[in-house]
């Protein structure tokens, strides 16, 4: 079963790039690689059970069965010592990146309040695009009654782009709800 947005990039938004920027072949194209979705947890640092619901929480909006990640040096003014958990993260390749990316556009998006668009300017010069959440509760498989506390998350989608146009002309053909400038 071919994914929504996956079957798009292939009707769609591959022969636009490639008349666009002129490839040579259709592999030059850029595609999208992986997403990587993180949340950060200050409060593991007191509470363990913080991360498990926080671990959990993600899973439940990814599909995916998220990792806890651990401080790597002890920093003494943040009460931290090398090994606890700080966070969770998750990475999604194949379907589940297409299912999720359809799902972050299409639903999560526009419930954020006073949403007006994600920023153009949030690429790292390298096709990656970076953008944060600042709750959870967004995602209609988080059901809102359940939440201990509201967090925030990163969504990382890293693509095949050599430059930001690339992949900004890749992200526009998905639908990205960019603020237009």
């Amino acid at each position: 079963m071919a994914v929504r947005l996956h079957q798009h990039y292939n009707e769609t938004i591959l022969p636009a790039l490639v008349e666009k920027f002129a490839y040579m072949n259709r592999m030059q194209a850029p595609k999208l690689d992986k997403i990587v979705v993180n949340m950060g947890i200050g409060d593991g640092v007191t509470d363990s059970k913080t991360v498990d619901k926080a671990a959990d929480d993600l899973s439940r909006i990814v599909g995916q069965r998220a990792i806890v990640t651990h401080a790597k040096k002890s920093i003494a003014t943040f009460k931290l010592r090398e090994g606890m958990p700080v966070g969770c993260k998750v990475t999604l390749r194949g379907d589940r990146m297409y299912e999720f990316l359809d799902r972050l556009i299409t639903i999560a998006l526009p419930r954020v309040r006073d949403f007006r668009g994600v920023s153009g300017k949030s690429f790292d010069g390298r096709g990656n695009y970076a953008m944060g959440l600042k709750e959870q509760i967004v995602f209609p498989e988080i059901n809102y009654d359940q939440v201990d506390k509201v967090r925030g998350l990163d969504i990382i989608i890293c693509t095949t782009a050599k430059s930001d146009e690339e992949a900004y002309a890749l992200l526009d053909g998905f639908q990205m709800p960019f603020v237009k400038n």
